[in-house]
């Protein structure tokens, strides 16, 4: 087949692009095909500072670029590496040309014939790179300092495994090297909806599953296992995906949270083994993760960074343990109080994606933070914790998540409903893991009352271990086709705000010192995980309300069942002093992550900030799309640039009515500062109840309380 090149110097000029996330509505900077830009420090800096107000065209070759190049290595000498990219291109490359941005950065580094990249792409409605065509999977080997197309077909979906599958039996067979490594680029959702959303193809994704049976089907072709295996997507680094990919691969280099949209670099990890080939991927993830951490510096996005290289080997002995630690759990959902004091230390353990009301949940939450929450009524955490600790071989975090193991692992902070229980099912590592998900979930469809719950059909299973016979199909291919086994329960859930768990001694009432009070009953205590008051702004004529969002300005007693608010009468705002709608994402060491929703030049995504809560500084962070309807998580953090236009959004309604809708606020332009103010509410009228969030994943509402602000003081009174 004729070969079309990628010139190197056309390429390289694709570092000059935006290195923002997927998330804003700008697209690559222009390029010019004769400049050459090299990643350093310089660079990037300057590319920081100018990026994210590019907008982009393609990075062009020329007509006498096109080539042909016939020779490959066909010999898998000693000291030679393939690394396998499957890079499905979605709305970041459509959008931003991060695809278009990695390419040219392996096409950039130093590596010689020895270190080849093989890129197959597809998945995007547009490529920024002339050559690299959306009506096309289209296969590229790159190395040496150029990249040429060396097979092609029509459009294929990058979310089937049997697409993944074809390009590896290919690529094995054209490119053998004595090290392989396979990269999976897109975005990334966690444990559930996989990675590669294609959006050629309705979002389809790649599951855990359907990688699995991929990499089985070229299992007999491999010269060993994969010397790594990583996803270059947000939210991968996860237990479950260890495990699966145990099989078939030395190590994994994962994310727990999400990644800034330019995300790897690439020209890092073709210098390092150019000069280091005999490398193994621990060294190797550990380049990545140095490099990766670097570039996030350089952009102010250090603080969100995790990156972490897991030795695959020990994932077995880890699983083991932590299905003795979870057995331990599950018999604590015979004892309301322990399991109450539990399922609060996971909530508030560390936990990735946002989870809250405005960007959406993932339900991934640090494996090591998990087990931790069970410790004091398990003798086999230790253990647990001591063999994850092994496993993860390297990490690189920042503040937000500086205690973060390296792996995160699936549990239910808000229940999606049955299908996401049923995809679980499948990866869960451990039987009584699943089934301590699964009454928690059952838990969440019938008021708190587990009584009657029967774990018989998921106790008897392992929830881990399969082999490929699982995927064999009557043609001898490899897929994976989940089997309804008559067990699972069919939880069609939706969070409802009147949860049937909770329960008072007292309902909600102001007491003599003026403060807004509710006694909880045991059973509902035990039921009680979190608590927080929700604040509405009161419109002139007191017929409408605007959420301003949630507190955790309230003081809970979790030995009596006491809860007072503490609400302070100051709330978050733009420099203009507009209020903003705020969602506490994370706690971290000193500061809290909120995100509010915006528009953003138009567009809706949610402005992320900080508060310290020592000093009461507010800084913006960056901002950030969230979790779409798919379930993927949109790469993080895209930079705020001088002019851009924030208008706040709030959630509205009539006080006597259901009917929510999006209510916007002024327009405020960005100018280069990113700090924020905790102030004092404007004088006024506003109104005030408590979220009490149950173990199981549901909320109550209380009756909402009028709050009335005067200067320093603040009154309630009974609606």
């Amino acid at each position: 087949m004729k070969q079309r090149k990628l010139a190197a110097a056309a390429a390289a000029a694709m570092l000059a692009l935006s290195l923002s996330g997927c998330g804003g509505s700008s697209e690559p900077a222009p390029a010019q095909a004769e400049t050459v830009v090299e990643r350093s420090a310089d660079t990037q800096a300057k590319e920081t500072t100018t990026a994210a107000s590019a907008e982009t065209t393609a990075a062009e070759t020329s007509a006498s670029d096109i080539v042909d190049r016939s020779v490959k290595n066909n010999t898998a000498a000693d000291d030679t590496w393939t690394i396998f990219i499957y890079l499905c291109g979605a709305d970041l490359e459509s959008e931003n040309g991060m695809g278009s941005l990695d390419i040219a950065e392996m096409v950039s580094s130093t590596a010689g014939e020895n270190i080849k990249f093989v890129v197959q792409t597809g998945g995007a409605s547009k490529w920024n790179i002339d050559g690299i065509s959306p009506d096309k999977a289209q296969r590229f080997a790159i190395y040496g300092g150029d990249g040429d197309v060396q097979d092609e077909s029509g459009v294929v979906n990058m979310g089937d495994s049997s697409s993944l599958a074809d390009f590896l039996h290919w690529g094995l067979s054209e490119y053998p090297a004595a090290k392989t490594g396979l990269i999976l680029w897109d975005h990334g959702s966690g444990s559930i909806n996989g990675v590669c959303f294609d959006e050629l193809n309705s979002d389809d994704s790649l599951l855990l599953r359907e990688i699995d049976a991929a990499l089985y089907s070229v299992k007999d072709e491999m010269p060993g296992p994969f010397e790594f295996i990583g996803f270059d997507a947000c939210l991968m680094a996860s237990v479950e995906a260890a495990s699966v990919l145990s099989e078939h691969a030395n190590y994994m280099i994962a994310s727990e949270e999400t990644e800034p949209g330019y995300g790897w670099n690439y020209t890092e990890i073709g210098n390092f083994l150019g000069s280091n080939p005999s490398a193994d991927g621990k060294e190797l993830g550990k380049v990545v993760c140095d490099s990766f951490y670097d570039d996030c510096s350089k952009i102010g996005a250090e603080n969100g960074a995790t990156l972490s290289v897991t030795d695959l080997s020990k994932i077995k002995s880890f699983n083991e343990a932590f299905d003795a630690f979870s057995k331990d759990i599950y018999d604590l959902t015979y004892e309301p109080d322990k399991l109450a004091d539990t399922a609060r230390a996971i909530k508030s353990a560390d936990n990735f994606g946002g989870n809250n009301k405005s960007s959406g949940y993932t339900n991934m939450v640090d494996a090591g933070g998990l087990i931790s929450a069970g410790k004091k009524y398990s003798g086999n955490a230790d253990k647990a914790l001591s063999l994850l600790s092994d496993a993860v071989v390297y990490k690189k975090n920042g503040s937000d998540h500086k205690n973060a193991s390296g792996l995160s692992m699936y549990y239910p902070l808000q229940l999606q409903g049955s299908q996401e229980l049923k995809i679980f099912k499948d990866v869960c590592i451990s039987p009584y893991y699943l089934a301590f998900v699964d009454k928690i979930a059952y838990g969440a469809v019938n008021s708190g009352n587990i009584e009657n719950y029967d774990n018989s059909g998921l106790i008897e299973g392992s929830g881990s271990e399969w082999d490929e016979s699982a995927y064999q199909s009557s043609d001898g291919g490899y897929v994976y086709e989940p089997e309804d086994d008559g067990y699972w329960n069919d939880y069609d859930f939706e969070p409802t705000g009147e949860s049937g768990a909770i329960s008072f001694d007292a309902e909600p009432f102001v007491d003599e010192d003026g403060s807004y009070c509710f006694m909880l009953s045991e059973e509902g205590l035990n039921n009680t995980d979190d608590i927080e008051g929700v604040v509405y702004m009161l419109s002139d004529d007191l017929d409408y309300m605007l959420e301003l969002g949630y507190t955790g300005e309230v003081s809970g007693d979790y030995e009596t069942g006491l809860v007072v608010d503490g609400f302070s009468g100051y709330w978050f705002s733009l420099p203009d002093e507009q209020f903003v709608a705020a969602y506490r994402m994370s706690t971290c060491d000193g500061y809290d992550l909120y995100s509010s929703p915006i528009l953003l030049n138009g567009e809706e995504t949610n402005l992320i900030f900080a508060h310290d809560y020592s000093t009461d500084e507010v800084m913006m962070v960056g901002v950030w799309d969230g979790i779409s309807e798919n379930g993927s998580a949109s790469r993080s953090d895209t930079e705020l640039k001088e002019g851009d236009i924030i208008i706040p959004m709030y959630s509205g309604s009539e006080v006597e009515g259901d009917d929510e809708e999006w209510c916007y606020g002024d327009e405020y332009v960005y100018d280069g500062s990113d700090e924020m103010c905790f102030t004092e509410l404007f004088d006024g009228e506003y109104i005030y109840a408590f979220i009490i969030y149950d173990i199981y994943g549901d909320y109550y509402i209380t009756d909402f309380i009028n709050i009335t602000v005067e200067g320093d003081n603040i009154y309630y009174t009974e609606l």
